[in-house]
């Protein structure tokens, strides 16, 4: 054996790979890692569908007094989300996906535990659970990915890699499709948006992450898509005046979303500056009181992530008018508050409203329109075309309105394009970084001083 051992140095080399702790715990980890994302998703989505049907049934759904109950447990519940934020899980706010491209951004780890720790995973998945149980217009699939690229950090360092960029990415991909089931939606996320420059060494941290993550999902959950099987089919030349309309007026109202979100958390945070934990609280109350207002108005509907009313119309329930206008500013108003919570639910609910308003106007199926006018609107949104149709297809697993999906998506990021030019969480990224240089310049200043 000692001879066959001499005569091939490849097979002696390959043993000592086997046998070597250096070389197997930093793959232990990091699967360990990816199976968590997985596990922590399915337990996040029960949690947020508890709170939502929790906070329905504590309001009613009649137009007696409890109907108007969310006038005071909304704003709150916003104002102690953003307490608890501001105090304890600061880096919490928000969607989660700035937070995660800012990570890779920064060279410092210890700069990187101010936006990606398990103590802020856990923060974020509770206040998220907490803002949903108020009712505020948030989602949990942005947070997902903030808590598996905190995972997935954490594994690097329990594992001595030191691909922590890498390991971010694949993270962020990880969260992105435990939380839709979406596998390939999640890597075409982690190269368009998460990445932007793409490395393509961590082609294979993502995949496996993705695959690893996506097998804890469906061992806990099953197989399933997330708006149930599609039957619409879009006749494109049936239909282009639909598919066109979708595109171009969704991408514009998504334009418009991403303009008025960084306009308005700009001028927020520089009124911020002076008091600026008794003025993050009012801002709270104020969007609380008005998401209240608007919930009760709309009949309840823009309550919540939207999935129930995004999910009827893709069958073919119209939703009403205005929902879509309703649902866009309550969305907005949660998202400029300061608590934590993402856009992809409500933005997708959005969507399904212009797209069944649209389908209305058009004589169109209601179906088929809410698939279009999600894809237009979400595209315009984050600026993330491929993104946008890639996970719409997974989420109605249909995958015969590729085309119109397609042209749907890329109307509506060049209507975004020529109304903003910023992506929304690109330049929501860089106001955590430029926190990061300022921190870095103040622990520096006494340091010069005595020197």
């Amino acid at each position: 054996m000692a001879g066959t051992s001499r005569k091939y140095p490849m097979l002696r080399r390959s043993r000592a790979m086997l046998g070597s702790r250096r070389v197997w715990q930093p793959r232990l980890v990091f699967w360990a890692g990816a199976v968590g994302i997985g596990v922590i998703s399915v337990l996040f989505a029960v949690l947020a569908d508890k709170a939502q049907a929790l906070f329905h049934l504590m309001t009613g759904n009649d137009s007696g007094w409890r109907f108007l109950l969310p006038l005071i447990v909304t704003p709150l519940g916003f104002v102690l989300c953003a307490w608890l934020a501001s105090a304890f899980f600061p880096g919490s706010q928000g969607s989660g996906i700035p937070q995660a491209i800012a990570a890779r951004h920064l060279r410092e780890d210890e700069d990187r535990n101010h936006l990606l720790s398990l103590r802020l995973a856990a923060g974020k998945v509770a206040l998220t659970v907490v803002g949903l149980f108020c009712g505020a217009s948030i989602g949990r699939e942005g947070p997902t990915v903030q808590v598996g690229a905190s995972l997935m950090l954490q594994a690097a360092r329990w594992g001595g890699t030191a691909q922590a960029r890498g390991l971010i990415l694949a993270g962020s991909a990880a969260g992105i499709a435990a939380a839709f089931n979406t596998p390939l939606a999640g890597i075409v996320f982690a190269i368009e948006e998460m990445g932007r420059t793409y490395e393509a060494r961590t082609n294979g941290l993502v995949l496996t992450a993705v695959i690893l993550a996506g097998l804890a999902s469906l061992g806990l959950l099953g197989n399933y898509t997330y708006f149930g099987v599609s039957k619409e089919t879009i006749s494109f030349a049936a239909e282009w005046p639909l598919v066109i309309a979708c595109g171009i007026i969704g991408g514009g109202f998504g334009a418009l979303f991403s303009l008025l979100a960084l306009k308005t958390t700009r001028r927020i945070r520089r009124w911020h500056t002076q008091q600026p934990l008794a003025r993050a609280l009012l801002v709270a109350a104020v969007c609380g009181l008005a998401v209240a207002a608007i919930g009760i108005a709309s009949g309840g509907l823009t309550f919540g992530t939207g999935y129930a009313q995004a999910r009827g119309a893709v069958e073919g329930t119209p939703l009403p008018w205005f929902f879509f206008a309703e649902k866009f500013v309550a969305g907005l108003l949660s998202m400029v508050s300061g608590i934590p919570g993402g856009i992809f639910a409500p933005s997708l609910a959005v969507g399904a409203g212009i797209g069944s308003s649209l389908g209305l106007l058009l004589g169109a199926s209601t179906g088929a329109a809410a698939l279009l006018g999600m894809a237009g609107y979400f595209a315009g949104v984050v600026q993330a075309p491929m993104t946008a149709f890639v996970i719409i297809l997974e989420m109605t697993g249909n995958h015969d309105n590729v085309i119109a999906l397609m042209l749907a998506s890329m109307l509506g990021y060049g209507t975004a394009r020529m109304i903003s030019h910023e992506p929304l969480y690109h330049a929501l990224s860089r106001v955590f970084i430029a926190e990061a240089i300022r921190r870095r310049r103040a622990e520096a200043a006494p340091e010069s001083g005595h020197g």
